[in-house]
């Protein structure tokens, strides 16, 4: 798994707004990554919502929020627009930044194979990972008091 202190996995992945998003395009600016399984779902809705309610803590500490899940474009723009999202969302369609990230899981619900497990990363303006989570139950949330701890903490 990704330790803190290790360099963030570099990615570019299309968002729900159908814009490349690039890690390095945060360069210089916290990023909070969550990783979430599908748009829709009862707890991925409540994981985003509560990032959304909250979204001005993050902003706060220079955080930029970007939500990722397996879903395409057009699904996750959706379920932007239905939940009020105020953070991009961004389709890992293919499966390379879930991988890379070590945030996938080889078979889910009802047979599904390689669908995002629910993790939670915050990387530094530099790109070093100072937090990481990934949770093997999809049914639990990330641990927010953490995510925030690392964010407010210095370098």
């Amino acid at each position: 798994m990704l330790q803190v202190g290790d360099k963030a996995p570099a990615f570019t992945l299309f968002s729900s707004d159908k814009k490349e998003v690039k890690l390095e395009d945060f360069q210089g600016q916290n990023v909070v990554l969550l990783f979430f399984p599908l748009a829709f779902t009862s707890v991925c809705t409540t994981e985003l919502c509560t990032m959304r309610d909250d979204i001005a803590f993050y902003q706060g500490l220079n955080a930029q929020i970007l939500g990722i899940s397996v879903d395409s474009v057009f699904t996750l723009a959706k379920f932007k627009d239905e939940q009020h999202l105020n953070f991009p969302l961004l389709s890992d369609f293919n499966k390379a930044v879930s991988t890379a990230y070590e945030a996938l899981y080889p078979v889910f619900g009802f047979g599904m194979q390689g669908v995002s497990k629910r993790a939670a990363f915050v990387i530094d303006g530099e790109g070093v990972i100072r937090y990481a989570e990934v949770l093997e139950n999809a049914g639990e949330l990330p641990n927010f008091a953490d995510v925030k701890a690392a964010l407010a903490a210095p370098n």
